[in-house]
């Protein structure tokens, strides 16, 4: 009986079944064999779809893919904005002069007017800036500094300079000749009233003027030499050659004449040919 127990056990093992040996077959073998053999059963239902599980972890980063081919030429897109505007440029050449253009019409006829007064008048003011710009030019040349001057002063002939750097009366006449002048030689009374009014205009009391008498003591003279026969305006008392040492003139504020030392220093007056200035 056993062995027909075993006979059948390796049978079913054959036949590639689930064998399942009781206790009984390995342990009690004075005891008949139980077997039990597992058959698969039917096919049951699909059963519902189960949850999404959690994302698994990265896989390593594969090797690099092949250069693919260049895709085609997109379609060109739309005009952006404008930029700001940029300093601007160098300015560049002067172009050629174009050609004349057509000639316009004729204006309306001016009124009529008296041209005459007009152009006198244009006459007598071109004369006038001549006259300003010579004296310019004049004051230019005849003194070292502006400051130095204080303006001109004019007669019909004659124009008068004041220098406002004190000189001894040798070096007055010496600068005044440097300038194509001489000092102050008034004449008459018109020129000696106008070089009184040019030195109190300067707020100024005396200056040197070109008379004296160094070539003869008490016979004075101009400084060109020529003599004094018609003019003179001597202060009362003057000229008296106090301590015998007065051999110049000066010209005080009020149109006297009075004898001076010729070694002290003072303001003075040059003289110029109004047709040589």
């Amino acid at each position: 009986m056993r062995a027909e127990g075993l006979a059948l056990c390796s049978l079913v093992s054959l036949l590639g079944l689930t064998l399942l040996e009781s206790t009984y077959c390995q342990h009690l073998p004075e005891e008949p064999c139980s077997v039990q053999i597992l058959v698969p059963g039917l096919k049951g239902e699909p059963g519902e779809k189960g949850v999404k599980g959690a994302p698994g972890r990265p896989g390593r980063v594969g090797p690099p893919g092949e250069t693919g081919h260049p895709g085609l030429k997109g379609q060109k897109g739309l005009m952006g904005r404008y930029g700001k505007m940029g300093p601007g440029g160098i300015k560049g050449a002067k172009g050629d002069l174009g050609d004349a253009g057509p000639q316009g019409p004729d204006g309306d006829p001016g009124i009529p007017c008296e041209c005459t007064p007009i152009r006198t008048m244009i006459g007598e003011m071109d004369n006038l800036v001549t006259q300003l710009a010579n004296d310019l030019k004049f004051i230019k040349n005849a003194l070292p500094s502006p400051a130095a001057v204080a303006g001109l002063k004019e007669t019909d002939s004659k124009v008068y300079l004041l220098v406002k750097e004190e000189k001894r009366y040798p070096e007055a006449e010496l600068y005044c000749q440097g300038k194509g002048g001489h000092l102050a030689m008034p004449k008459d009374e018109v020129a000696n009233g106008a070089v009184a009014t040019y030195i109190t205009q300067a707020g100024l009391s005396r200056v040197y003027i070109g008379i004296n008498d160094l070539d003869q003591e008490g016979h004075f003279a101009y400084v060109d030499h020529s003599a004094m026969t018609t003019f003179a305006k001597w202060r009362e008392g003057e000229p008296n050659n106090a301590y015998e040492d007065e051999d110049c003139v000066e010209l005080v504020a009020s149109g006297d004449w009075v004898d001076v030392a010729c070694h002290q220093t003072m303001y003075f007056v040059c003289e110029f040919d109004k047709d040589s200035v």
